[in-house]
Parts: structure tokens; sequence; C-alpha cells
């Protein structure tokens, strides 16, 4: 049985993790104030975007002048994962479901014959793909010293990437990221970025109207090459905003449930250590008792 002044230390040592609990759980719901209010600003950006790049692609669509990026190199055998994730832990299960949706892809696509190479922006998913798919990881973008994300960290990326294309060596891009939604909840996504597969809106999906026809002045292969390069960065950038939200949710969330778990832990050895402290006292004045009546 722990004598008194070992739990008194561990009474201590609980309050003293309460409060760096408590402490990171008000940093991150600060953190989270600004990070939401990027994601917010920059998510009809990045809707407009796609909307504009889904026209002008239908446009074009099975022309021989498409650019690759759009149109694609024409196979499905190499397929280049960016795996996006945080630079730190202590933030419940946010890494690790977009660490699983990633891993559900990898053995899809080794399982049809594939290959498959994996890029990761982010230390902690990198950490867990490498211990199973280390012969598949390419090299990891750290963002580890910055401190708010900026368009020209997902422009270096969106570069890389568009330059191993041009070189051939892979043909499918797919990004992986959490979508923020709530503080209690993060959804992981998977999204095509090469070649670019802009979602379908629901206008364009009705065909008893007519579709509504545009001219474009330069001509579109000429806007789909300045557009298309930016529409890559801008969804690396959302993803990474998005991200930076998610995980700041993540760990105010992960962070209020520790904190309460603190206090509930210090609650039980306080009540453990009120009565053992008792019976510690009972037992003395029994044994005074009992010396005084052998008197």
């Amino acid at each position: 049985m722990a004598s008194l002044k070992d739990m008194r230390n561990r009474i201590a040592s609980t309050k003293a993790t309460q409060k760096i609990t408590k402490a990171m759980q008000m940093v991150a719901a600060s953190k989270l104030r600004r990070a939401q209010q990027a994601v917010e600003v920059a998510r009809p950006y990045a809707e407009r975007i796609e909307a504009v790049l889904g026209n002008i692609a239908a446009s074009v669509a099975g022309q021989d002048g498409a650019p690759r990026l759009l149109s694609g190199t024409g196979q499905d055998k190499t397929h280049l994962l960016i795996v996006c994730t945080a630079e730190r832990g202590l933030c419940g299960a946010f890494n690790s479901q977009i660490v699983r949706l990633a891993r559900e892809h990898i053995n899809r696509l080794v399982r049809e014959g594939k290959e498959v190479k994996i890029q990761c922006v982010g230390r902690k998913g990198a950490d867990q793909l490498r211990r199973q798919y280390s012969k598949l990881m390419l090299k990891t973008i750290e963002l580890r010293g910055v401190r708010s994300v900026g368009f020209e960290n997902a422009r270096e990326i969106s570069e890389q990437v568009v330059a191993s294309f041009d070189k051939g060596e892979f043909d499918i891009a797919t990004l992986f990221y959490s979508r923020f939604k709530s503080v209690i909840s993060q959804i992981p996504t998977a999204q095509q970025i090469i070649p670019a597969a802009p979602p379908v809106s629901e206008g364009d999906k009705k065909t008893d109207a007519p579709a509504a026809v545009y001219e474009y002045e330069p001509a579109e292969e000429e806007i789909l090459a300045e557009l298309l390069p930016a529409y890559l960065t801008t969804q690396i950038y959302r993803a990474l905003l998005e991200n930076a939200a998610s995980e700041q949710g993540a760990r105010m969330s992960a962070m209020d449930n520790a904190t309460r778990n603190a206090g509930e832990m210090i609650r039980k050895q306080t009540l453990t250590y009120n009565r053992t402290r008792q019976a510690m006292i009972t037992k003395e004045l029994i044994e005074i008792i009992s010396g005084a009546e052998a008197l």
C-alpha cells in the first residue's frame, strides 16, 4: 500500500498535468479561431476556381490539345499519394484517421497491381506510414518551423508535384487531408488532383435544360495552362488550411477530455488519500487507547 507521501505526490503530479492540459486546450482554442477564419475565407475561392475549371474542362474534354494536367497520361499505373498530417501529436485520432484512409487506399491499389508512391506533408503521418510502407516512401515535407501556413508553402509543394508529373514519375495524384466540420468532427478526405477532377455541380448534372455556352478569350487551352497550376496550388493550400483547423479542433477536444479525466482522477486519489489518512489516524488512536487501558 502506498504511503501518504506517495499519494500526495501523485495528486500533485496529476494537478500539474491538469494545468498543462488546460493550458493546451486554451491555446488550441485560440489557434482554432484563427485557423477556422482562414478556412472560411479560402473555401469560396477554392470552390469558385473548381467551378470555373469544371466549365472550361467540359468544353475541351476529348480534344487532343487538352493539357496533360487535365487529361492525364492516359494510363493508370503509377499513383502518387500526398498525405497531409500534423507535425505534432496530442490531438486525439486526427493523424491516425488520415493515415488509416491512406492505408486503405494503398492496400487497394497494391491488390490491383498498381505502383504506389507516398509523399508526406507532416512528420506524424510519415512516422506512421514508414513502419509499413518504408519502400514506397518519398521525401517528407516538414512544416514544423512554419507558424501559419501560407500560400507560398502550398506553391512549393505543387511545383514539386507538377515537376514530378512532367518527368513521368506518376500518372495519378491523390491528396489526403482532414476536412474541418466542427470542433468535434473532422472528416478524412481523399481528393484526386492530377488529372484535375473538379466536382460536377448539381446544375451540370441536370440534362433536361440546355447547357450554357461560353466564349473564352484567349482560347481554352491557354486559360487552362495558367489555371490548372493555380487550381492545384489552391487545392493543396485549402487542404493545409483544413488540416490546420482540424488539428486544433481535435487537440482542443482531446485536451478538454484529458482535463476532465485528470479532474476525475484527482477526485478519486483525494478520496483514497483521505480514507487512508483516516484509517491511519483511527489505528493510532486505538493503539493509544489500548496502551492507556493496559496501564
